[in-house]
């Protein structure tokens, strides 16, 4: 059965509701095809909605920003608005005269570009929620998870895969063209394309490892201040994120490099040529791609309901670690990620370390591809749909 995606409830959306009774002005970002628009005319559905995607309408906006605004006196959905970055000073001005709550939703998918207008224009005036592809609990209060985490990490989350009649494959392949290829190139001003796809494969293939800027930019054959201005595009565009290391000492030297991870592992996969679900499990990535598809629902869980996307890792300088800790309700909460379906002691040897060194329980767990869900020697144990609640 095909899904249209206003079918599939956002947990964004009352985060948006919340935004609205106390900022005249909400800006939604995120990646492309992470379902903005869908969420913005469902949230707001009486407000009158343009595109500024639409060369005619950008024309407008640029030529009669002023003109264009106060025809909508009681607001609008400006959508893409990336695309006429001028428009905010004239929505700054309207803004001041009436700041009514809720009056314009924006929508951006270059952060960057939006977010630098945004915060010169409207500082103070603004709301901002990043909105990235399907959760996990989204999926599953709509029964479209499935069983296999497998094959819902080689489909990915993004909503045009769950409301067309496409592959993930064939979707993935005009997305890279489309948007990381075309749109990003033309950021950073990329002058040679074939080593701009070589740099996202490369990133691809070091998901879930620490980041080696030095490493990554000489396999690619580009400086370092290169492959530093295309990370961050990639990471400002909400297509890749860091997980920052925790810095607190435990007598013990710790590593201080961040972790790299694709928000969406169906993106990483098609970059990494997995077609099938065979391929995926016996890669030799397959531990790194299922930590970045746990800890992009932790990310996803935390920017869903505003809060900071506040979230890290802990190694020390023998190697042990755990995957990731975030706090929540006041706590710390401690999370081991393992890719296999069979629960052994092994796994949670990193937690026991942790707690160890550290003089702290917390509130440990280890999240794996199983389906049991148990206490072990004072350690959770949970499957993987269960980390959409944690």
């Amino acid at each position: 059965m095909i899904y249209t995606t206003n079918m599939i409830p956002r947990l964004a959306e009352k985060t948006l509701r919340r935004y609205a009774k106390g900022f005249p002005v909400i800006c939604i970002t995120g990646p492309r095809q992470s379902g903005k628009t869908t969420l913005a005319k469902l949230a707001f559905s009486e407000k009158p909605y343009i595109s500024l995607e639409d060369p005619d309408t950008a024309l407008l906006a640029r030529t009669d920003p002023r003109g264009l605004l106060e025809t909508y006196p009681e607001g609008l959905i400006l959508d893409e608005a990336q695309y006429v970055p001028e428009l905010f000073i004239y929505l700054k001005t309207l803004v001041d005269r009436d700041s009514k709550p809720g009056k314009f939703i924006v929508t951006g998918s270059q952060q960057f570009n939006l977010m630098e207008k945004v915060t010169e224009s409207l500082a103070g005036r603004a709301a901002f929620l990043t909105l990235l592809p399907f959760s996990l609990g989204e999926l599953e209060a709509a029964a479209l998870c499935g069983d296999d985490p497998f094959d819902l990490m080689l489909k990915g989350l993004y909503p045009p895969l769950y409301d067309r009649d496409i592959s993930a494959y064939d979707f993935y392949a005009a997305y890279i063209a489309s948007y990381v290829e075309r749109d990003l190139r033309q950021l950073v001003n990329v002058k040679d394309l074939g080593l701009f796809q070589l740099f996202i494969k490369f990133c691809a293939a070091r998901s879930g490892n620490l980041l080696n800027l030095s490493a990554l930019a000489v396999d690619c054959g580009i400086t370092h201040n290169t492959a530093r201005s295309w990370l961050s595009v990639l990471e400002t565009s909400g297509l890749v994120f860091l997980l920052k290391p925790y810095f607190v000492n435990f007598g013990k030297r710790l590593v201080k490099t961040p972790k790299f991870y694709f928000t969406d592992t169906g993106l990483a996969c098609r970059l990494l040529g997995i077609q099938n679900r065979e391929q995926l499990f016996t890669h030799p990535l397959r531990g790194g791609l299922f930590e970045g598809f746990i800890i992009s629902e932790l990310l996803k869980n935390r920017l869903n309901r505003g809060m900071s996307p506040d979230l890290w890792f802990w190694r020390d300088n023998t190697g042990e670690e755990v995957d990731c800790l975030f706090q929540n309700n006041g706590g710390l909460h401690v999370m081991e990620i393992k890719s296999g379906k069979t629960f052994n002691e092994e796994m949670i040897r990193g937690l026991a370390q942790w707690q160890k060194t550290s003089g702290q329980a917390g509130d440990c767990n280890l999240v794996y591809a199983g389906s049991q869900e148990a206490v072990v020697k004072g350690i959770r144990l949970v499957s993987w749909k269960g980390a959409a609640a944690l």
